[in-house]
């Protein structure tokens, strides 16, 4: 074993309460058998900081680890992390995730985040453990980002690797700190919902993701065969029967996720899964319905408009189209698989005129979506961006006047996390009366489409909430919809975007 102990820490983040931590999990595989690791879970500890802080207190560990993705898991990376370089001094700290890859100069330039693991981290943890103990030299590791001599250096980035060639996920070693049947929750598919990732990166370029900095286009996936015999292990160990894919995209490789439909076919497990919709356009309808017959109840699509010259805008033009989405969401009602639509709205343009018209121009487009496919789910982001450089939206934000914190601990103001939920951003093309507009619409569609995600909104409840959002849906009326937002307060209304699929 390494001669340094190693904290691996996921945060507290909005739905992570039911998720396996899957990226800490995949670290420590990486060090399994090499270094002494423990797990600590924000999202399952009354206070992950006292945690934290009794295993430093032993003088045994060195090195603290932490996923750092956007949005809520700041509020426990950030101030964690700044008191242990404070109380501990000689403890390494070491960040990965979407937002310290991003965000790697604020991250380091704070004086107590010591290295950014920039992308996968399955070769890179290991070799910057083994290279501090040994005192060899950092900058031939490969997926790294760090300071020398008062400068940033970023090394060169790796290949992504043979999924299938990486070592198991430690579920038994996970299981001696936090029981992983506790991880499977009741959600709208199944009442033991499996949290799973089986790929890595994703093969397009779109100009508003933040993964798009970090692979370039890249993507590789485990086999199909692989995820099947993991998700026996789950099935016959603790019996689930619903199955998340979290992958940025699942659906890249149709020959894998077809093979993957036929072992699941007769296992009664429902799935859900991330794709795009002019990759899944591409799959037959036999394709579909095969998929549909082997558990797949719905999948999430970024359609993010209908507005061809914005989708082009948005490096998503080209090949998907707003006539396809129309086309596509009426092949998905006649699959029976329902398809889960995010819409960016609020994207930046040369005048506020632009930018508000676009904003109508969306939302009639999402009301004829639902009114080809009602059970469609529709969810509304705001545009927030992302620090593409080099591409032209990265560069008119810039005009615009925007600009990212220049200080770690100003990530976790209440304005930037909800910046970072796509929720409220600071963007000065998007006006106060134009989030009021698109709110106020989420709000009526919300009421007159309930999610089915939600399955405590369910007979009267829904009866009621259709019947009172009614009149406003269908006149256009959508100011002031405070009745609406009552009931939602009342049944606690879920929104799967922020909360995901869970129950309490």
């Amino acid at each position: 074993m390494g001669a340094g102990k190693v904290i691996l820490f996921n945060p507290r983040s909005a739905n992570g309460k039911h998720r396996i931590p899957n990226s800490i999990l995949q670290v420590g595989a990486s060090i399994h058998g090499k270094f002494d690791y423990v797990f600590v879970d924000g999202n399952l500890e009354k206070d992950p900081w006292q945690k934290i802080r009794d295993y430093l207190q032993t003088g045994e560990f060195k090195y603290f680890g932490s996923t750092v993705m956007p949005g809520p898991q700041l509020r426990q990376a950030i101030p964690f992390t700044r008191a242990i370089r404070a109380e501990f001094p000689d403890v390494i700290t070491i960040w990965g995730g979407y937002f310290a890859s991003n965000q790697y100069a604020t991250a380091l330039e704070s004086g107590y985040v010591d290295f950014i693991i920039n992308g996968p981290g399955d070769n890179a943890f290991p070799k910057l453990l083994e290279a501090i103990e040994s005192g060899d030299p950092k900058a031939t590791i490969a997926n790294l980002i760090y300071k020398s001599n008062g400068e940033i250096v970023k090394t060169q980035a790796e290949p992504l690797l043979d999924q299938d060639a990486l070592p198991p996920l430690p579920y038994d070693y996970l299981d001696k700190f936090y029981p992983v049947k506790n991880y499977l929750a009741k959600t709208f598919m199944g009442n033991r919902t499996l949290s799973y990732h089986s790929s890595m990166g994703c093969p397009f370029t779109c100009s508003f993701c933040a993964v798009v900095p970090i692979y370039n286009a890249r993507w590789k996936g485990m086999s199909a065969a692989r995820i099947y015999r993991d998700i026996q292990y789950f099935k016959s160990g603790y019996g689930i029967d619903a199955v998340e894919f979290h992958d940025n995209n699942f659906f890249t490789s149709k020959k894998r996720v077809l093979e993957f439909a036929k072992l699941v076919l007769n296992d009664n497990i429902s799935w859900w899964g991330e794709g795009r919709i002019d990759t899944i356009n591409m799959y037959s309808d036999d394709d579909l319905r095969l998929m549909r017959r082997a558990g797949c109840k719905m999948i999430f699509l970024g359609a993010e408009t209908g507005n061809d010259a914005v989708l082009k805008q948005m490096n998503k033009g080209g090949t998907q189209t707003g006539q396809m989405i129309r086309d596509f969401v009426q092949r998905m009602r006649r699959a029976d698989i329902i398809p889960e639509l995010s819409f960016v709205l609020g994207m930046p343009a040369e005048t506020e005129e632009q930018v508000w018209e676009q904003i109508r121009w969306d939302i009639a487009f999402i009301r004829q979506i639902k009114a080809i496919n009602p059970q469609a789910e529709i969810i509304i982001y705001l545009y927030s961006p992302v620090p593409t450089k080099g591409s032209e939206l990265y560069h008119q934000i810039l005009e615009a006047g925007f600009k990212f914190p220049e200080r770690l601990e100003d990530w976790i103001s209440p304005a930037w996390e909800n910046f970072d939920l796509r929720k409220n951003p600071l963007t000065p093309w998007l006006k106060p009366y134009m989030i009021d507009a698109i709110r106020n619409f989420e709000t009526v569609l919300n009421g007159y489409y309930p999610t089915v995600s939600d399955f405590r909104i369910r007979g009267y409840k829904r009866h009621l909430l259709r019947l009172v959002s009614g009149m406003r849906y269908k006149s256009k009326v959508y100011r002031f919809p405070y009745e609406i937002k009552a009931l939602h307060k009342i049944w606690r209304y879920r929104q799967p975007e922020i909360e995901g699929f869970h129950s309490e």
